[in-house]
């Protein structure tokens, strides 16, 4: 039996394998960028507990960044101290969250965009799982200290990151998915030049 042919003579059967390969495409850039920004967050971690002990303070730009270890019990920032197993489940719901929806992911910048929250999620989400004082409860490690800022880490700043590219990728209407359209209610093909934005 012949496939189908669309408007403008592609075929049906084509457009979902390519939507397929493309979607299993982004999975993998989602999953490497959140592979590399939870390393780097633990890495630098390792090296903030390593060299900032004994209230030892590192200036990087005099008067603008400084490096100063802190544990926080609490959420990005040291927000909510007193809510360390909140948290934490809160991080562990939106990586699974992420996880799920990626199964649907065509669009390369929504793949930056969630796979640095998921590397930011899970960065923390190491740290309280892990470290003192136990598992649910640990303490996140901050270390980056700017002028009237709350001391951050590397997580933080992905979180940030990607909820800055979330929100213009959203005001843009750039696609999530083929089969969604971008905002606006264009229909797939519309969406496919959208996912190379």
């Amino acid at each position: 039996m012949h496939d189908v042919q669309a408007t403008g003579g592609a075929s049906l059967t084509g457009d979902a394998n390519s939507n397929r390969t493309g979607g299993r495409r982004r999975i993998g850039v989602l999953l490497a960028v959140a592979a590399t920004v939870t390393v780097l967050d633990q890495v630098t971690k390792a090296m903030a507990t390593a060299w900032l002990q004994d209230g030892r303070v590192v200036t990087v730009i005099d008067g603008i960044v400084e490096l100063r270890l802190v544990r926080n019990p609490g959420a990005a920032f040291s927000i909510a101290t007193n809510l360390t197993v909140v948290f934490t489940a809160i991080a562990a719901v939106v990586a699974v969250v992420i996880l799920r929806a990626s199964r649907r992911l065509t669009s390369l910048p929504w793949a930056l965009a969630l796979g640095t929250l998921l590397g930011g999620a899970l960065g923390n989400l190491v740290d309280r799982l892990v470290r003192e004082p136990g598992p649910l409860r640990g303490h996140v490690v901050d270390f980056v200290e700017l002028p009237n800022w709350p001391l951050f880490n590397v997580a933080d700043a992905a979180i940030v990151g990607a909820a800055v590219l979330i929100g213009w990728l959203s005001l843009r209407g750039v696609a999530y998915d083929a089969q969604a359209g971008p905002a606006g209610g264009a229909g797939p093909e519309s969406a496919a030049g959208e996912n190379d934005r």
